[in-house]
């Protein structure tokens, strides 16, 4: 874990991101005083998606697209 002061992370903020996200963890300080961890996120989809994965696992009535009544509308705020 490398400890880099404010100063040249502004500089290099881009070649830092690119090692965070490899896995890198970078701590930034303010003079020598460590204040911040710069780490990646989790990614929001890990795998690859596969079409048809949902098939069979969501279900809806007949009526689900049929027109909505006056009083439904006036509920959702549609007057």
């Amino acid at each position: 874990m490398e400890t880099i002061t404010i100063h040249k992370a502004k500089t290099q903020l881009s070649r830092l991101i690119e090692r965070a996200c490899k896995g890198e963890e970078i701590v930034i300080a303010r003079g020598k005083q460590p204040v911040v961890k710069l780490v990646a996120l989790p990614t929001a989809h890990p795998g690859k998606r596969t079409p048809g994965a949902l098939k069979g696992k969501i279900s809806y009535t007949a009526d689900a697209f049929d027109p909505l009544t006056d009083r439904e509308m006036k509920d959702l705020g549609f007057e």
